[in-house]
């Protein structure tokens, strides 16, 4: 890695390190995670800056951030987006309106409350980078990646 690579790292790391104190450890990994096209699952109690720590990140990248907040009747049309049906020039057609998984970055909140389907569809931008919706596929921004938190405390109404 050059030291210009490294040098833009560092500096990264210090511009989320001013906004996010004493969670040095969870900075380090999302920079990890970052610099490997992966994806992140934070568990922690409320309060400990998971959230903060990804809004941070998305700032300091200037990356576009969709926030998802996970409840037991989300449907995967909700995250993936759907086609809706509309009238141009009086001729009808549908057209895909993309959902929050079209952003760079996305933060999935308190994903174990996702029911099972939607989890799919999840997986399948996080692992494929690519979703399919009505048939057709749709890639993913080149910047894609999965920010998910978890209370480990609270685990009622939680799919496991």
């Amino acid at each position: 890695m050059s030291s210009e690579s490294l040098n833009a790292i560092n500096s990264m790391m210090t511009q989320m390190s001013q906004s996010v104190l004493g969670q040095d450890d969870v900075l380090r990994a999302l920079t990890l995670a970052l610099l490997c096209n992966g994806n992140v699952l934070l568990e922690g109690l409320p309060g400990t800056a998971k959230t903060r720590s990804i809004k941070t990140l998305s700032s300091v990248l200037d990356a576009s951030l969709g926030r998802i907040q996970f409840t037991p009747d989300l449907l995967p049309s909700d995250v993936t987006g759907n086609e809706i049906y509309l009238e141009k020039h009086g001729k009808a057609e549908l057209q895909f309106q993309p959902g929050p998984l079209f952003n760079e970055l996305v933060l999935a909140d308190e994903i174990n409350r996702a029911p099972a389907k939607v989890q799919s569809a999840l997986l399948e931008a996080m692992e494929e980078r690519q979703i399919t919706v009505a048939g057709k596929t749709y890639p993913m921004p080149a910047l894609f990646m999965v920010l998910a938190t978890q209370n480990p405390i609270e685990q009622e109404g939680t799919y496991p």
